[in-house]
């Protein structure tokens, strides 16, 4: 089985994310989305918020499963038997940033980083604009799956 690890904070899961997913399940038998838990990071949302957010603009996609870790990635990668992550890229910046943790983590493990070109309606969006705009009362509701339009 072709399974790959999306990992990311989704605080909360934008349509950005959401394309790279649906995406990423035409290439792998199953694509696990999973929350990493940083406690020393201050999120809008809480890690269940997230997670149902995830499971729910999902819940057709038998393809889809939502987890939560900690620690490193690939140690992760391991405990789960996948043996590729997918990352998506929005920019010049992002792949820089990107390129050196999949050196890492090749170098630390086996594991192969697929990179997903983000489509170009959604490369301008980001986990902290989305939080930005919701902080001012903005509409939101474009750069998010229906899931997440809870407020």
């Amino acid at each position: 089985m072709k399974r790959a690890l999306f990992p990311g904070s989704f605080d909360p899961i934008t349509n950005g994310h959401y394309d790279i997913i649906k995406r990423g399940i035409k290439l792998f038998d199953e694509v696990v989305v999973s929350i990493g838990i940083n406690a020393d990071k201050k999120y809008m949302f809480s890690l269940e918020e997230r997670k149902v957010f995830i499971e729910k603009a999902f819940e057709n996609h038998p393809k889809v499963k939502v987890t939560t870790y900690e620690g490193l990635t690939v140690d992760y990668c391991k405990e789960i038997d996948a043996k590729f992550i997918l990352r998506g890229l929005r920019n010049p910046a992002d792949f820089e940033f990107e390129k050196a943790i999949a050196h890492t983590n090749r170098k630390l493990s086996k594991i192969e980083t697929v990179f997903l070109l983000t489509a170009a309606k959604t490369s301008y969006i980001s986990s902290s604009i989305v939080r930005d705009v919701i902080r001012n009362n903005g509409d939101y509701t474009l750069l998010v799956p229906e899931s997440v339009r809870v407020k």
